[in-house]
């Protein structure tokens, strides 16, 4: 909707906002940086509302949860949205001088009624219409939003039903309002920033922009390909029909991240050709022809991070990787000299200095100005600017500079797999504090969170299925089972049950997720399975 894929505003912000709403996040857990300056925030009298299935630790903070049914984001949005149009709240300069596709957006969600949005997702009426006008009336306002939005098989449809409503209000382009996309690890945004998108080269420059384009040609020596490629959804898909039978996996673990696990190993098995370069020997190495071992990226190797605030910031080499390990720059280089095209030595700053040379929102970020910065935020356009703290400020110059930014309608759409009689319970997933994805750079080292895998289920259900605390139970859905120990939890409704991806090898819980996918950015559903629990023994 804006260009770029990047959070709009600053950690400062957050702190300084009157209103924090997390839709679909549980940053207290998978954030904890970033909930540090919620906390802030909030002892500084800010305000912070929760959209969540479950009451999360991050909920506990929170003056309101709405507790939705999973998959009912859309619902949930379009009745906050015409609740604030119906009450008079809405930002009509901003609506008028700085958006386009109003009136469609409204005739969209004018059916959705607070009681209706209640039926569809089980969050009372009168909460939906608190957070409505607490949103709007609040003088700065941030929205962000994580996976619980965007492992959906309509995620790109959830976040722009998100970012219809920050349009609505004119929470976004000032100083504590904006609207930002969490990132789960330090470097996850500089990926993106870096071109490691189907369609984007470096610094979000469209592929298939031929004047664009055409900077890199000139750069590079070589004519970059126009098409787009594939997300990573689309290469299982190709690896299916037979196209992509070679693969170079860097620091992935897709053996056992991706959902509907019997088939991505098939998959992975069935190609002709696999490397993978990592720190560790995932079950992803396990099954390559090639493993190259690199370095750790967070002390063995030079070069930059971006965290979710767009702050790029330098990561300076302590140790040496040890043995046979190497930093994966020169595991690049060394592959491109092998395969006929020298590009000298590998040296982070050139690399670096050549990505400003090829993105302007970078140009202004040398080594030096980031090391006397302490980290600059992106856009930073010379030498002499400061980055900025917060994108699309634009949108309030009158006239608006650039386009516009567009209301998109969005139609509630209910989870691929519905509950029955078979399988009636929803199964989402999710990570906790102690521990990351799939265990490959946590699990190796003792922690005393840590508690091993469990299917965390509502006190009400456990005396419905007659389980208790730790009983080993069969869960099973219709790609596969797994067996498991109760945990029981307060903080999720009946119906309603929650497993991570922490410890594949003990449970591997990607064998019951379903693959069902977002056609545009490829997501799989992680966060919506129909599963039914069996006990073992009586």
């Amino acid at each position: 909707m804006f260009g770029a894929g990047g959070g709009t505003s600053s950690y400062r912000e957050i702190e300084e906002t009157d209103l924090v709403l997390l839709w679909g996040s549980n940053a207290r857990e998978t954030h904890p940086i970033f909930f540090h300056h919620v906390l802030k925030g909030l002892h500084r009298g800010g305000r912070l509302v929760t959209v969540d299935p479950r009451r999360t630790s991050s909920a506990q903070w929170a003056d309101l949860w709405l507790g939705l049914d999973v998959g009912s984001d859309i619902a949930v949005a379009n009745a906050v949205g015409r609740e604030i149009i119906a009450a008079g709240l809405a930002n009509q300069e901003f609506i008028a001088e700085a958006t386009t596709g109003f009136e469609a957006y409204r005739a969209a969600v004018e059916p959705c009624t607070l009681a209706w949005a209640e039926a569809q997702s089980g969050v009372p009426a009168e909460a939906i219409r608190e957070l409505a006008h607490a949103y709007a009336t609040a003088p700065r306002a941030m929205l962000c939003w994580t996976l619980g939005i965007t492992e959906h098989h309509n995620a790109v449809d959830n976040v722009l039903s998100l970012i219809n409503l920050a349009l609505l209000c004119g929470h976004v382009g000032r100083f504590g309002s904006g609207i930002n996309p969490l990132r789960g690890q330090n470097n996850v945004q500089g990926g993106g920033d870096m071109g490691a998108l189907p369609d984007r080269l470096p610094g979000f420059q469209h592929v298939e922009n031929a004047p664009l384009r055409a900077r890199f040609d000139a750069a590079w020596g070589v004519a970059v390909p126009p098409e787009r490629g594939w997300h990573l959804t689309g290469m299982f898909e190709a690896m299916d029909r037979g196209e992509l039978r070679g693969l170079y996996v860097l620091g992935e673990n897709p053996a056992q991240s991706e959902a509907d696990q019997h088939r991505t190993i098939r998959l992975l098995e069935g190609l002709e050709h696999l490397v993978v370069q990592d720190l560790f020997l995932t079950r992803t190495a396990e099954l390559a022809d090639v493993v190259l071992p690199a370095a750790a990226g967070w002390c063995e190797s030079d070069g930059t991070v971006t965290n979710s605030e767009r702050r790029v910031q330098r990561v300076r080499r302590a140790v040496p990787p040890p043995g046979a390990a190497r930093d994966d720059l020169e595991i690049v280089f060394e592959i491109a000299r092998r395969l006929g095209a020298d590009w000298g030595a590998p040296d982070p700053e050139a690399v670096w200095d050549e990505l400003r040379r090829v993105s302007p929102a970078h140009a202004g970020m040398s080594y030096a100005r980031l090391e006397e910065l302490g980290g600059i935020q992106w856009p930073c356009w010379d030498d002499q600017h400061p980055g900025e703290l917060f994108l699309h400020s634009r949108l309030w110059e009158r006239p608006v500079v650039g386009p516009r930014a567009g209301f998109h309608p969005c139609t509630h759409e209910p989870p691929i797999e519905a509950l029955d009689a078979e399988y009636p319970l929803r199964l989402t997933t999710g990570r906790r504090l102690s521990e990351y994805n799939t265990g490959v750079q946590s699990g190796a080292y003792a922690n005393p969170l840590r508690r091993r895998e469990t299917l965390d289920i509502s006190p009400e259900d456990a005396a419905r299925l007659g389980v208790g605390e730790g009983e080993v139970v069969r869960v099973s859905s219709r790609r596969g089972a797994v067996d498991v120990p109760i945990h029981l939890d307060d903080a999720l409704r009946p119906g309603l049950t929650f497993m991570t991806f922490h410890f594949p090898d003990d449970v591997a819980t990607n064998l019951i997720t379903i693959d069902a996918t977002d056609p545009k950015a490829g997501t799989a559903e992680f966060k919506a399975a129909a599963i039914r629990v069996d006990r073992l023994s009586p």
